[in-house]
């Protein structure tokens, strides 16, 4: 039986679609969704949807010439609202939606791009507007679509280190004009964190096993939360709002899902909830709790506290993996998610502004 006190993960519209399901973003300030993915022909599918009433209506249908992987509008102006992709051939690609139209491109990795993230538009974070790519070629780049061709910063091993393929990057810290970092995680379970302002590993550590997702709980703030999720079926978060130089973060691990933790996506209306999917087709639901004192002092250093976990709600929506979900950042509860099922489906999250 439901309890009626807890939120309720409720899936509201479903749609099967005849293409592999690779990403979904919400286009902001309306009621339209964008769908990403690969036609078994290997060019891409970029579908644009809208709900309308208790319907959910196809507006565009693009196919581009190679397989997309993942997309984003965070670095885009509120006015354009042009979608960034990453494509299996490393390209990089920004679109005007209205028309199917790129107006920025460039062969940005000579392998797959499988992550993408930005900051710097929307209104969200200070500074100039940025993208970064993530690739199974161990580089991670930033990219100022206002500057052609070549990064701004690029992070990737020199000769004769090993190369590992990289899956997830993510924005963070930036607060103000002058900072600005990002996160990466890459197959081996190892998690960096980049300083962009000195070009430099901030921080790392290792998860043990394959980082499927990184994010801040919101870019635009000083730094406080971070969260990974890996191959096995579990994630952690980092308190990153202090960190002591021999132990680093302080840290919590949870045990989410039977199978791998594909994403972790904070809710934007409340940056201490977050929901995470599963390999078996499930989303969970979460809640951090501070503790009543995020520091303290040994031998005069300061070191984190972690604070806890409150499982919120799960739901089993796909037999299949679920590989992509957006929350809409403009009504809450309301989010997007696709599956390896080739269904995209929308859902409502109830009794969120209960929490």
């Amino acid at each position: 039986m439901f309890d009626m006190e807890k939120p309720q993960i409720i899936s509201h519209m479903e749609k099967s679609v005849n293409y592999t399901l690779y990403d979904c973003k919400w286009i902001p300030r309306s009621a339209k969704f964008v769908t990403i993915g690969s036609h078994p022909r290997g060019t891409g599918a970029l579908h644009v949807y809208e709900i309308s009433h208790r319907d959910l209506i196809q507006l565009k249908v693009y196919e581009t010439p190679t397989s997309l992987k993942c997309g984003t509008f965070a670095a885009s102006s509120l006015q354009s609202r042009h979608l960034a992709t990453g494509d299996f051939k490393g390209q990089l690609y920004v679109w005007d939606l209205e028309n199917g139209k790129p107006v920025y491109q460039c062969d940005a990795h000579p392998e797959i791009i499988n992550a993408i993230d930005g900051v710097g538009g929307m209104g969200v974070g200070e500074g100039a507007p940025e993208l970064v790519t993530g690739s199974r070629d161990g580089a991670v780049k930033v990219w100022d679509v206002r500057q052609r061709d070549a990064p701004v910063a690029c992070m990737e091993p020199e000769d004769g280190e090993d190369r590992r393929d990289c899956w997830t990057v993510a924005f963070g810290d930036a607060y103000n004009s002058e900072e600005r970092c990002v996160c990466a995680g890459y197959d081996n379970g190892d998690v960096k964190m980049f300083d962009l302002r000195n070009m430099s590993v901030k921080w790392e550590t290792n998860i043990k096993n394959g980082v499927c997702s990184v994010e801040f709980d919101r870019k635009d703030i000083s730094m406080n939360k971070l969260v990974a999720s890996s191959l096995e079926g579990k994630f952690r978060v980092f308190d990153v709002r202090t960190h002591n130089s021999k132990t680093g973060f302080a840290s919590l691990e949870e045990k989410a899902h039977k199978s791998t933790v594909w994403l972790v996506k904070h809710l934007p209306q409340n940056r201490d909830i977050f929901m995470t999917t599963g390999g078996s087709g499930s989303l969970s639901l979460w809640k951090y709790d501070y503790p009543v004192k995020r520091v303290k002092v040994e031998d005069g250093v300061k070191t984190g506290v972690a604070g806890s976990l409150q499982y919120l709600q799960n739901a089993t929506l796909s037999t299949q993996p679920v590989c992509g979900m957006d929350w809409s950042p403009d009504k809450l509860g309301l989010a997007v998610c696709v599956a390896f099922d080739q269904a995209l489906r929308v859902i409502i999250v109830t009794k969120l502004n209960r929490i």
